[in-house]
């Protein structure tokens, strides 16, 4: 298989049919709700979000979340994590994000979620996790560490869930790699789904003195225009930053027989198309 394809098929596993599985955990009410029944309050999103996502990293400083997850406002993490540990303990809300993530998929699946397809996707998905490499991967590392479900609807969610921190902790690299900061990333996720920053939330707590800033930092160097799009060498920049990340990414699915591959790709083709069709806000009060 040729470079081009294997990071081709490590986007088409990893962006499309796996990552719909783990998403669940941040657009459905249920894993929220998981979250309040040990304390949390569910009206403030931002706490949960950082206690679930942080829990496999232990009871670590702020500013060492801060810098795992790279790409929040300054601040965010020191206002909305610190604290959350006295709530509940990581493995407390591990199990609950967990439960709650797993509720979620089994709702909008409805009869795909007892599928044989789930106990097959999950075991191959589950080989292919812990085959990937660790190297400069804090997130998914501390995932490693944290025991696999029995109930097969589990184990996918926390496969896909191992396979998305893989690949978000390589994307960090590459942005780094590139000279991008974690604001700047997200005008760049903006701008490539055809967006204003200000309409992006996660640029919400920016000001717009404070957004204005970051997007004449990258019109500075050339890479946004005046029109608040892509310049060429802005587009440039941010398909070699997709690539790296494909590139990064790819080592984990290179175990993968044809054959397993055709299977892999025909049990997780309809929960992603499931996933598409029913969507995230079907669960959503």
């Amino acid at each position: 298989m040729t470079s081009t394809a294997t990071t081709t098929l490590a986007r088409y596993l990893g962006r499309e049919l796996l990552e719909p599985l783990h998403l669940v955990t941040y657009m459905c009410d249920a894993p929220n709700e998981a979250m309040a029944a040990i304390g949390f309050d569910d009206g403030q999103y931002w706490p949960l979000y950082f206690a679930g996502r942080a829990a496999p990293l232990g009871q670590v400083p702020a500013a060492v979340v801060d810098a795992i997850f790279f790409n929040f406002a300054p601040g965010m993490a020191e206002e909305f994590y610190t604290g959350v540990w006295d709530v509940a303990t990581p493995a407390e809300a591990l199990a609950a994000r967990e439960a709650g993530s797993v509720k979620a998929l089994r709702g909008i699946l409805g009869s795909l979620a007892d599928s044989p397809a789930i106990a097959r996707a999950a075991d191959l998905a589950l080989r292919l996790a812990f085959d990937a490499p660790l190297e400069g991967r804090p997130l998914y590392a501390g995932l490693r560490t944290i025991a696999v479900p029995t109930e097969p609807l589990a184990r996918l969610w926390h496969a896909a869930t191992l396979l998305r921190e893989h690949r978000g902790d390589g994307h960090n690299a590459a942005l780094v790699a590139a000279g991008i900061n974690g604001q700047e990333a997200h005008v760049f996720a903006a701008l490539d789904g055809g967006m204003t920053p200000r309409a992006y939330g996660r640029l919400d707590p920016l000001t717009d003195a404070q957004l204005e800033a970051v997007v004449a930092g990258l019109r500075e160097r050339g890479l946004v225009g005046a029109d608040d799009r892509f310049t060429a060498l802005g587009r440039e920049l941010k398909d070699r930053i997709e690539e790296q990340t494909d590139l990064a990414a790819a080592p984990a699915y290179a175990s993968l027989t044809a054959d397993e591959l055709d299977q892999f790709i025909a049990d997780l083709k309809p929960l992603a198309a499931r996933i598409e069709t029913v969507g995230y806000d079907a669960l959503v009060a």
